[in-house]
C-alpha cells in the first residue's frame, strides 16, 4: 500500500469516547425500549424483540465491564 492510498485521520478522530456516557446512554436506552411495554399495542410480537434488544444492550454493556476489569479489553478505547 502506497502513501497515496493510506486514509488521512485528524487527531481527534482517533480519541477514544467517553465510555461513562456511552454506557449510561445504553442502559438508558434499554429502560426507554422496555417502557415501551405499556404502549398501544395488541400481541407479544413487540414485547418479545423490545426485551431481546434491550438484554442485548445490557449484555454488551456488563461484558464491556467484564472485559475491562480483567484486562482483556484494553482501556484507550
Amino acid at each position: 500500500m502506497s502513501a497515496e492510498q493510506d486514509p488521512v485521520y485528524a487527531p481527534d478522530q482517533l480519541k477514544p469516547g467517553n465510555r461513562k456516557v456511552a454506557r449510561i446512554g445504553a442502559l438508558g436506552t434499554a429502560v426507554i425500549m422496555l417502557m415501551f411495554f405499556w404502549g398501544n399495542h395488541e400481541g407479544n410480537t413487540e414485547n418479545i424483540w423490545l426485551v431481546v434488544f434491550a438484554v442485548g444492550l445490557i449484555g454488551i454493556v456488563i461484558a464491556d465491564v467484564v472485559l475491562r476489569r480483567n484486562g482483556l479489553k484494553p482501556n484507550d478505547q
